[in-house]
């Protein structure tokens, strides 16, 4: 015996739009370091990585090294956006260095993985801190540093070589 599908018997409201929502269509953001520095905005977009890569060296994320026989590197890949105000223009352009790696098995490559977490209790604390105080606040980059006991090592970051301890652009 068939049974017939319940269905809703709610009325059916259509959805508008008001006149001031605006819509801006742009070129999707680049892909690669590549494509990135091959766009009319490669200047501003090597401006930013620049930028991305002293802020690493200034915070001592890492140092350059030689790779040790039997230890996998890590790739990496640049994320590009553009960041835009509520008219549409660009207000500016921003980049991640991320990790590219999949390939790393559990146990051998890694043991745990955790991701460090801040609270907003504490981001508050300290800008309640800076107001009793009068101080300005600049946050260029947020580094979340965790202990850890194992070394890694992740390749150069497209775009970058070394020449003594200095990273320079390509």
């Amino acid at each position: 015996m068939e049974v017939e599908p319940r269905r809703s018997h709610r009325s059916r409201i259509s959805k508008s739009f008001s006149s001031d929502l605006v819509t801006y269509a742009l070129e999707s953001e680049p892909q690669t370091f590549k494509e990135a520095m091959s766009t009319p905005e490669a200047q501003m977009w090597n401006e930013t990585v620049n930028s991305k890569i002293e802020s690493i060296v200034s915070n001592h994320t890492w140092k350059l090294a030689n790779l040790p026989s039997g230890s996998k590197p890590i790739r990496s890949k640049w994320i590009f956006k553009r960041k835009l105000r509520p008219d549409g223009s660009i207000g500016k352009y921003k980049v991640r260095l991320v990790n590219k790696d999949y390939r790393q098995k559990e146990g051998l490559d890694y043991f745990d993985t955790y991701s460090p977490v801040k609270r907003i209790t504490s981001i508050r604390m300290l800008i309640a801190i800076a107001v009793l105080h009068n101080l300005d606040m600049h946050v260029k980059t947020a580094f979340l540093n965790g202990e850890l006991n194992e070394e890694i090592y992740m390749k150069q970051s497209e775009g970058f070589y070394s020449q003594g301890s200095r990273i320079q652009s390509v």
